[in-house]
């Protein structure tokens, strides 16, 4: 049975693991524990001052950069700013079901920034990355599907939740498709996904629906069912430094996967469909302009 806590974190001194959205919420839990286990830690963020704010209350050495994945040009700015290896890059920073919005390129704001904005991120910095991907996904992907026919939402009416549930499908997709990939070219780079299960950050704030309802549910979600942030960060750490297999997905072992020790979960029958996986990948590419840059070692045999 796992056990696993920050105390089983390796020393990661020498090491450079870069977190989005490490400002607050699971992706701040995260990158503390990391920072005090002697890693080198990037808060990729989209405000710089909040990043700040967060990096000034971790233990161990903290950079801040600025990353709004709402838009391409920040992203590749990002990545063409920071050339340095990196041991593991976390993509945490996500948005649960805010009012329709489109991010700087036009995409739907929820798909655009959980999915296309970490999928060129994510291919953009490849090549310098030796460890792991980690990339954070939701229980709510069992109730996603990726509609290719309107994955921005430009036609039918917007379903914020349907939204949100298809970009974090998208994350699943995502990452057996990149572990897919680096195993083709044999890379030694690993692919994982994690899910922090109920946990009581700021992302509880923004569900849908009447002011009284929102507070209710919030309430009861915060005060009896959601776990801490420390605790939801827990999966994420789990997959970053633990020994397991490309294309793992970690998460909550307890009541519902809603809380608990990190344990390997299972995954939806459609996050677990290869050929909609390699669609969505040709279609982020063609979206994104960012194609999959890694090759087959010269001399290697095949």
């Amino acid at each position: 049975m796992t056990t696993f806590s920050t105390g089983q974190i390796p020393a990661m001194h020498s090491r450079t693991v870069v977190i989005t959205g490490a400002n607050s919420g699971i992706g701040r839990a995260a990158a503390r524990a990391l920072a005090a286990r002697g890693a080198r830690v990037v808060l990729a963020v989209r405000d710089t001052t909040k990043g700040q704010a967060a990096a000034a209350t971790m233990d161990g050495e903290t950079l801040v950069r600025r990353l709004d994945l709402a838009d391409l040009a920040s992203v590749r700015a990002f990545a063409e700013g920071f050339q340095d290896p990196i041991d593991v890059l976390i993509n945490n920073a996500g948005l649960m079901v805010p009012p329709l919005g489109r991010t700087a390129d036009g995409f739907e704001l929820q798909i655009g920034t959980n999915h296309l904005g970490h999928f060129a991120l994510t291919n953009l910095l490849l090549p310098q990355i030796t460890g792991r991907v980690v990339t954070v996904s939701s229980g709510g992907h069992r109730a996603g599907a990726i509609d290719f026919d309107d994955l921005n939402w430009e036609r039918k009416p917007y379903r914020a939740f349907r939204a949100y549930a298809q970009s974090k499908l998208a994350n699943l997709l995502f990452t057996a498709e990149l572990q897919r990939r680096l195993t083709e070219v044999a890379s030694p780079v690993r692919a994982l996904a994690a899910h922090p299960g109920l946990a009581a950050t700021n992302l509880l704030g923004h569900l849908d629906g009447d002011p009284l309802r929102r507070r209710l549910v919030h309430t009861i979600a915060v005060n009896f069912l959601a776990q801490s942030e420390e605790d939801g960060a827990l999966p994420t750490l789990y997959a970053a430094v633990a020994d397991l297999p490309g294309g793992s997905f970690a998460g909550p072992g307890g009541l519902l996967q809603g809380r608990g020790a990190p344990k390997l979960v299972g995954r939806s029958k459609a996050a677990q469909d290869e050929v909609t996986a390699r669609r969505l990948w040709r279609v982020s590419e063609e979206l994104t302009g960012v194609r999959f840059p890694l090759r087959v070692p010269s001399g290697s045999e095949r």
